[in-house]
């Protein structure tokens, strides 16, 4: 997640940094992100963005499966 909004040699960076997603200033630390969206629950789970063009941040963010995606 940070890696792809922040890092331009990162491959994903023009979908997402370029694109103006950005990753909250609380989930720069693993502990604030761990704390607000808790552990991946088990299974095949990802971070998911709720609504695609805004940013990584506890509001906007949910687990959800592929098929949910």
């Amino acid at each position: 997640m940070i890696a792809r909004c922040t890092q331009p040699s990162n491959p994903a960076f023009k979908h997402y940094r370029k694109r103006g997603i950005k990753v909250c200033e609380r989930w720069r630390s693993f502990e604030n992100f761990l704390l607000d969206m808790g552990e991946r629950p088990a299974g095949n789970y990802t971070l998911d963005r709720k609504n695609n063009a805004s940013n990584y941040e506890p509001e906007n963010c949910r687990w959800a499966t592929k098929q949910e995606q």
